[in-house]
Formats: structure tokens, C-alpha cells, sequence
């Protein structure tokens, strides 16, 4: 009996024990499964480019509201919209029947004074004449002088008058000022229209501008305008024509913020360079301002840059555990951040917190946030990123993408 006793003691014994090495084989092995399944990528040489990418709207660079500088109806209005007119061609003729009649009665008064002036001087002769021979009194010497110096006046303001007439009558033909094309005729043959100098600043017939010069008008982020500077190129592409990339240069920024839907930032204006005859006014415009390059660098994806209080580090495989190391990032876009120091090309690294064995990390160590993890605290990538957290699709950061004006890592302009 004591035999049987102590068999099922030992059977005991053996069966606990055995479950406890199989409970710690599948632990193993779990942990084992895990570290085989994190995700992980190469370190290798890539091209980085950051730029900011803003939008705009396309505008001529000159583009005037032609409006008359006198009163009047206009008689001829030749142009009409889309029209290309040069300069010095007509672009609107006012009626000037009034002022020609007028023209008519200012003639005839300069006529007249001319008569006036004529008699005025042959009696001031006469009567300095007689005076001079002490024939006539020094009082009606006087008289006839000052009559003739009147005439005088009275010529020159009808000669003034008739200057100013002409120069209305020049004012009824209105010319282009440049190389034009019509963007606007909200008025017909006809119709009464008031000069510049009148109510509201005058009535608008045309609106004109020069469609071989256009610019961007683009609000640019306050964060980002300091990396910004006169004469800077950059890429432009317009939604409105399918696969149109052209080229312009940063022509002006203001020199004061200003809010635009909510966002603090400065207006700055893009010169077009080349000027495709599919562009119009209007347009809306992306821009890509290129702020940071590095070519044939060590880069790595956001997702497997990691940070703590005491700088950002990565976790490098090396057989069946992963080595956590410090690095150093330069240069980052939105999807990679180039690796200065810390990892050589060909490494294989985690693209996410690895759950196996970690080496040089100690216990009480915070296993640090990766790029990308979900915009819990603690994280970023490739640098400073955005205090607002970004979302992740695959290990790439895409929250970043909302917040294409942040600064990202060490960027180097």
C-alpha cells in the first residue's frame, strides 16, 4: 500500500512539473513568434527633399479697371471679352458731338479777344503818344493801358480755356496702355458712363491685364516664411490642367502677418516663369517650395525612429534580440529621416516597438514611442515633428502630411 502511495506521489510530481516546463516552453516559444513577426526594414542610401507645399491663386501680374476720366456716353466699344489688344490701340471711344460744339464757341471767343486786344493796344499807342507830347492828362493815359493789359488777360484765359477743352477731347479716346487681353466689358455702346474724378471713382468699361506676365498670390505659414527668400525657385503645378508642372520664382513676401482662414501667416507673390497659354486667371495653383535636401544618404522611415528624454535611438536585429542604439537624424520629409549616426547601410531594423529580448536597455527604462505609433505621448520621427498627433497607414506618419508647414528634424535650408 505504502508502495502505491508513493508511485502516485511521484506520478504527481513528474505531472506538475512537466506542465510547468510546457507552460515555460510556449512562453518561449510565444515570445520567440512575436520577435520573428516585428516588422523591420533596411537601412540603405536615399534621396531626401522636404518642401512646403502651400496653395495659391493665379493672377495676372498687371490688370487695371479702365474707367473714363470725363463724362460721357460711349460711342464705340470695339472689344469685346478674350480679345488681345496692343498698346496703343483703342479700346473705347466716348460721344464728343457736346464737346466739339463747345471746342466751336471757345475758338470764336479767342476770335473775339483777339479783336479786343487789337483795338486796346492801338488806343494805348495813340495815348502814350499823346501824353508823352503832354496832349492828354496822366489819368486817361492809365485808363487805356490798363484796358489793353486786360485784353491781354482776357485772350490768354480764352486760349487756357480752349488748351483745357482739347485735352477733355483727347480723354474721349481711351487707348490700351500695354499689351492686353479683356477680362471684363460690363458695359455696352451707349450707355452713360461718369469720369474717374465723379461719384465712386467713375464707372467701370473694361477690366484689362497683361496675361504674358502672371503670378501666384499664396499664404505661407508663419512657421515656415523664414526659410523663404526673394528670387527662390519653385514648383508649381495647376489642378486645372491634367499633368502641367511649370516653374516660378518668389517675386515678393509681405513684410507683415496677416490671418487668412484662421492661419497666421504671411502673402507672399510667385512670378511665373513659363507661361502656358491653358493658364488663366483664377486658377488655383499648388506650390512646392523646396526648403531641405540631402542626396545619397543613410535614411531610415519615421516609423523606425524612436525617442526618449535623452535623444532618439533605433532598434537594430542582430540574431534573435534587437539591440536598441542612439542615432543621430538630419534631414526628414514626410515618409524618412536621414541617419547621421548610429546605423550603417544594410541593417536591419524594427519598424515598431519589439516585444522579444532588448538589449542595452536596462529594466527601469521606458522602451521609448516609435514614428507614426498612433499619436500616443512620446512620439516622433525624423526630429521635431508637429505637436499634433499623427496617425499611421502602413508605419509611415500620415499625419504629418496635414501639417506640411511644421519643421521637421534638423532641417538643414
Amino acid at each position: 500500500m505504502k508502495k502505491i502511495i508513493v508511485i502516485v506521489i511521484l506520478l504527481v510530481v513528474v505531472g506538475f512539473s512537466g506542465v510547468f516546463v510546457f507552460q515555460k516552453w510556449k512562453l518561449t516559444a510565444s515570445s520567440e513568434a512575436r520577435l520573428s513577426q516585428t516588422k523591420t526594414t533596411r537601412v540603405e542610401a536615399r534621396d531626401i527633399n522636404f518642401a512646403i507645399s502651400v496653395a495659391g491663386d493665379i493672377s495676372p501680374a498687371d490688370q487695371v479697371s479702365v474707367r473714363p476720366e470725363i463724362n460721357g456716353r460711349i460711342q464705340t466699344l470695339p472689344v469685346d471679352l478674350g480679345d488681345g489688344v496692343k498698346k496703343g490701340k483703342v479700346l473705347f471711344t466716348l460721344d464728343d458731338a457736346d464737346l466739339q460744339i463747345e471746342k466751336s464757341t471757345r475758338i470764336t471767343e479767342i476770335d473775339g479777344a483777339k479783336l479786343q486786344l487789337e483795338r486796346a493796344r492801338r488806343n494805348f499807342e495813340r495815348s502814350k503818344e499823346l501824353f508823352e507830347n503832354k496832349l492828354i492828362s496822366l489819368e486817361l493815359f492809365e485808363d487805356t493801358k490798363t484796358e489793353f493789359e486786360l485784353a491781354q488777360n482776357s485772350l490768354q484765359r480764352a486760349g487756357k480755356a480752349l488748351n483745357l477743352l482739347e485735352d477733355k477731347l483727347t480723354k474721349t479716346q481711351i487707348l490700351a496702355p500695354f499689351d492686353c487681353t479683356i477680362l471684363t466689358r460690363p458695359v455696352s455702346v451707349g450707355q452713360a458712363v461718369s469720369g474717374s474724378g465723379g461719384f465712386n471713382s467713375g464707372t467701370e468699361v473694361l477690366t484689362i491685364a497683361n496675361l504674358n506676365e502672371m503670378v501666384v498670390n499664396a499664404h505661407i505659414n508663419q512657421a515656415d516664411v523664414a526659410r523663404l527668400a526673394i528670387n527662390q525657385l519653385v514648383d508649381i503645378q495647376i489642378d486645372s490642367v491634367a499633368g502641367l508642372k511649370i516653374k516660378g520664382v518668389i517675386d515678393r513676401i509681405a513684410p507683415q502677418a496677416a490671418l487668412k482662414n484662421g492661419i497666421k501667416g504671411f502673402a507672399a507673390r510667385i512670378q511665373i516663369k513659363e507661361i502656358d497659354a491653358r493658364v488663366r486667371p483664377g486658377m488655383t495653383a499648388n506650390i512646392s517650395i523646396p526648403v531641405a535636401t540631402a542626396e545619397n544618404v543613410l535614411a531610415v522611415p519615421l516609423a523606425a525612429v524612436f525617442y526618449e528624454k535623452d535623444g532618439k535611438f533605433a532598434y537594430v536585429k542582430k540574431g534573435e534580440v534587437f539591440e536598441r542604439r542612439p542615432i543621430q537624424v538630419g534631414v526628414a520629409d514626410y515618409f524618412f529621416a536621414e541617419v547621421q549616426q548610429g546605423l550603417q547601410s544594410g541593417d536591419l531594423i524594427a519598424l515598431e516597438l519589439p516585444e522579444g529580448k532588448i538589449e542595452g536597455k536596462s529594466d527601469g527604462d521606458s522602451p521609448g514611442k516609435p514614428a507614426g505609433s498612433g499619436g500616443k505621448a512620446g512620439v516622433k520621427g525624423g526630429g521635431n515633428h508637429p505637436t499634433s498627433k499623427p496617425q499611421t497607414n502602413g508605419g509611415v506618419s500620415q499625419g504629418l502630411k496635414a501639417t506640411a508647414s511644421s519643421t521637421l528634424g534638423n532641417i538643414k535650408p
